[in-house]
C-alpha cells in the first residue's frame, strides 16, 4: 500500500507513524485524541459513504427522519418525486436547526428562529415579508436551500456522502459487494425495519466498537464465553475448548476495510440440531437450514436475485457476522428458539462519533418484509435479545469499550499498542467462487481483517497531503 506523507499531530507525532505496518500494530492513543477526532471528522466521514437510515423509515413522501452525517446535523426525507434526500439540518440565514423532531411528515421544513422554508428535497421555498426582501438580494433564492449529501440506496439502506465527486458507491464497497448483496439484496421486497432504531450513547471511541465489528473472532471464546456455555449462541456448554469448531471457516476482508465472518453450514448445523449434513447437495442445505432471516418459501427468490457462486456460499458457509467501513456492524444470526426450532436475528449496528471519548451506538432491527407477522415478532424478540441495549451479546462488548477508551487516557497507557500479528493470508480455496477482488482467509479466525481495517483507516487519513 503506497504510504503518503500525512498530517503530523501538535507534539510531531505523524498520523501515519501511529498504525505500523511491519509490526502490524496500532497506538492505543488513537482510541482517545481530541486532534485525532478532529482529522477524523475531516478525513473520512466528511469522504466516505456512511449509512443514516433505511427506506422503509420514510416511505410517503414528505416523511423525514433526523440523523447525523459525519458530525453534521441532516435532514433525511422522501421527497414528492419518491427519491430519498439527504440536506444538512443547518438553515443558511443564521445558522439554526431547521427540523427539531427525530421524524415526522412536512411537505415544508420552517425554521422556528426567522421563519425560512424548504422542501423536503432541500430547496429554499422562501422567508416571511417577501416584499421586503428578507432573503437579501446578493444570492438567487435557488442558492438559498440547505447544503444537500449525495445519496445512494442499496438494499433499502440509505447511504450518504459529503464528498460529492469521490469514489461512487460501487467503488466505495468493491468486490465486497457480491457478498453483501447475499445479506440485503436477496428477496422479492427487501428488508423491512422493524421499528426506529435503538439509541444509546457509549463512553468511548468509535472506533472500538468499528474496529472490533471487523470481523474479530478470537474475542468470541473469551469475551462471550458464558453465552457459550449457555447454549445462547447453540454451542456446546461443556467447555470453552469444545466450541473452538465454530471458529474455523472464511473470513471475508477487502482493501476498502468491510468484511465479514462466514461460518460453515456444517458446523452451525452439527450445534443447533447434533447432526451432520455434509452430504447434502447445495439445494438440500439451503433446505434444510436457509439463511438467517429465509423463510422457505422465499428460497426460490434467492435463485432469481442471486447468481449460482452466491447461492452456493449461502448453502456451505453464509456470512453470519462483519462490518462496513467506516462504523457499521452486522449481525445476521441463527437463533436457537426455546421451542427447539432455529429461528433468526437481523441486526445492524452503527457507531456515530460524538466525541474522541463517547459515540452513539445504534441498533437497526430487520426481517424480510415478506415474512408472516408472527415470523417478525419472533426475530424481534431473537433480535433485541442478543445484540444493542438489551442485548446479552453488546453486554458483554460494550463493558470493554469505555476501558480501552480510559486506558488510551493515560502518559503510560497511550504508549501501549494494539496488536494484531495473528496472520493466516490470504488463502482462498481453489473452488471458492467470490470474486478476486476481496481477500478470502480460510482457516481458524485471526487478525487479517481487523488489520486491513486498520489499513483503509490509515489510507484515508493519510491521503491527500
Amino acid at each position: 500500500m503506497l504510504t503518503r506523507p500525512g498530517p503530523v499531530l501538535r507534539d510531531g507525532t505523524p498520523v501515519a507513524d501511529l498504525i505500523n505496518e511491519n509490526k502490524r500494530e496500532v497506538s492505543l492513543r488513537v482510541m482517545n485524541d481530541r486532534e485525532l477526532y478532529e482529522l477524523e471528522m475531516e478525513k473520512i466521514f466528511s469522504k466516505t459513504w456512511l449509512m443514516i437510515g433505511h427506506e422503509s423509515e420514510i416511505p410517503k413522501s414528505g416523511d423525514f427522519v433526523t440523523r447525523e452525517l459525519g458530525d453534521d446535523p441532516v435532514i433525511v426525507a422522501r421527497g414528492r418525486d419518491g427519491n430519498v434526500y439527504v440536506s444538512l439540518n443547518v438553515c443558511p440565514h443564521r445558522g439554526m436547526r431547521v427540523a427539531l423532531t427525530d421524524c415526522g411528515n412536512a411537505q415544508v421544513h420552517r425554521c422556528i428562529y426567522h421563519g425560512w422554508a424548504f422542501r423536503p428535497t432541500g430547496d429554499f421555498i422562501g422567508a416571511p415579508i417577501e416584499r421586503e426582501t428578507m432573503h437579501g438580494t446578493s444570492h438567487e433564492k435557488t442558492e438559498l436551500g440547505l447544503k444537500k449529501a449525495r445519496v445512494h440506496t442499496y438494499g433499502g439502506l440509505i447511504f450518504a456522502t459529503w464528498n460529492i465527486e469521490g469514489p461512487s458507491f460501487d467503488e466505495y464497497l468493491g468486490d465486497m459487494k457480491w457478498y453483501l448483496d447475499t445479506l440485503f439484496c436477496r428477496t422479492d421486497s427487501g428488508l423491512e425495519l422493524l421499528g426506529p432504531p435503538q439509541r444509546m450513547i457509549i463512553d468511548a471511541n468509535w472506533k472500538t466498537a468499528g474496529e472490533q465489528s471487523a470481523s474479530d473472532g478470537f474475542h468470541t471464546l473469551t469475551l462471550h464465553r458464558s453465552l457459550l456455555e449457555i447454549g445462547s449462541l447453540g454451542a456446546s456448554s461443556d467447555s470453552i475448548y469444545e466450541n473452538a469448531p465454530a471458529m474455523y471457516g472464511y473470513d471475508i476482508s477487502s482493501p476498502q476495510g468491510h468484511s465479514l465472518r462466514c461460518l460453515p453450514v456444517e458446523t452451525t448445523f452439527k450445534m443447533v440440531a447434533g447432526s451432520d449434513i455434509g452430504n447434502m447437495t447445495v439445494d438440500q442445505r439451503i433446505e434444510a437450514l436457509p439463511p438467517p432471516g429465509i423463510m422457505p418459501d422465499m428460497i426460490p427468490q434467492l435463485r432469481k436475485h442471486l447468481t449460482e457462486g452466491q447461492i452456493n456460499v449461502l448453502a456451505t458457509a453464509p456470512p453470519l457476522v462483519g462490518g462496513m467501513f467506516p462504523n457499521i456492524g452486522i449481525l445476521w444470526l441463527y437463533a436457537p428458539q426455546a421451542d427447539g426450532t432455529m429461528g433468526a436475528a437481523l441486526g445492524l449496528h452503527t457507531f456515530i462519533p460524538r466525541s474522541h471519548d463517547h459515540f452513539e451506538y445504534l441498533t437497526w432491527v430487520f426481517a424480510e418484509k415478506d415474512a408472516p407477522a408472527d415470523v417478525k415478532k419472533k426475530m424481534m424478540a431473537a433480535t433485541v435479545q442478543l445484540i444493542g441495549i438489551s442485548g446479552t451479546i453488546e453486554q458483554d462488548d460494550a463493558d470493554t469499550w469505555p476501558h480501552l477508551t480510559r486506558n488510551a487516557r493515560g502518559p503510560q497507557g497511550r504508549t501501549q499498542t494494539l496488536k494484531y500479528g495473528a496472520t493466516l493470508e490470504d488463502k482462498r480455496p481453489v473452488d471458492w467462487p467470490g470474486p478476486a477482488g476481496a481477500y478470502v482467509y480460510d482457516g481458524f479466525t485471526k487478525d487479517d481483517t481487523q488489520w486491513n481495517w486498520w489499513l483503509s483507516y490509515r489510507e484515508l487519513m493519510t491521503a491527500g497531503s
